[in-house]
């Protein structure tokens, strides 16, 4: 069995925005605009640090996954690829991440 990676994800999220509304999840957040998708991820986020506080391996696990879906649906709907959000994180790793940190506060 292959492995799945947020490519596969975001290659999926991809081909359902051009798909019709009605039988896509994705399509329909799309069409809710950027503004829909970010409260989405939002709400997610705080479903994910509950389970985390709660100590719930299961639930973190799963509402993980519903944060990264959310985030490259709000990604999507700005038009902002996910390979841009890789290249900034590889741009981060040329130093230490407090290194990186500090020159951000500078800017």
């Amino acid at each position: 069995m292959s492995r799945f990676t947020v490519h596969d994800l975001a290659a999926t999220i991809d081909a359902r925005a051009a798909s019709g509304g009605e039988a896509s999840y994705t399509r329909k957040l799309l069409d809710k605009g950027a503004e829909h998708c970010a409260k989405k991820l939002g709400e997610e986020a705080v479903e994910t640090v509950i389970a985390a506080i709660e100590n719930d391996r299961g639930k973190l696990v799963a509402e993980s996954a519903d944060l990264v879906f959310h985030l490259l649906v709000l990604l999507k709907s700005r038009g902002v690829r996910f390979e841009e959000v890789e290249a900034a994180l590889a741009q981060r790793t040329i130093m230490s991440g407090l290194e990186e940190k500090a020159s951000r506060k500078r800017e």
